[in-house]
């Protein structure tokens, strides 16, 4: 036996034996749940909702809990590299509507200075008397 396989006549066989027990090991474990990539979009949903988001971006923090709910079904049907896809998608929305609720947020603050502005300059023509 060890002859014929060392005259390669058993090689294609030996071969396929060895890459079929890797296979089975390969497959054999479980695949991990992306703990970490779930964590990562629950804190982000989390500094969200801190954050008021859903005043200023709501349909982006919706689609945010919407994913990071279908990863953890995705996790239940042992489905781990959807489940880090949608997990990570998840975390990205939510950081997304972080950022727009911010982007937001700075433009009332400029349109409040700018308003603020016009007021201080019309007081002082008026009390100038339009001379400039």
């Amino acid at each position: 036996m060890i002859r014929s396989i060392i005259n390669g006549k058993s090689a294609p066989r030996l071969a396929m034996v060895v890459l079929s027990g890797a296979l089975l090991a390969a497959c054999s474990s479980p695949p991990k749940a992306p703990d970490q990539a779930l964590q990562a979009a629950e804190l982000a949903i989390a500094n969200a909702e801190q954050a008021r988001v859903a005043d200023y971006a709501s349909p982006e923090l919706g689609e945010a809990r919407d994913k990071l709910t279908a990863a953890r079904a995705a996790v239940a049907k042992e489905e781990m590299l959807a489940a880090a896809r949608l997990a990570e998608q998840s975390r990205v929305d939510a950081e997304l509507a972080t950022a727009k609720a911010s982007a937001a947020k700075a433009q009332e603050v400029n349109d409040e200075l700018h308003k603020n502005v016009n007021t201080l300059e019309q007081e002082l023509q008026r009390n100038s008397g339009g001379v400039q």
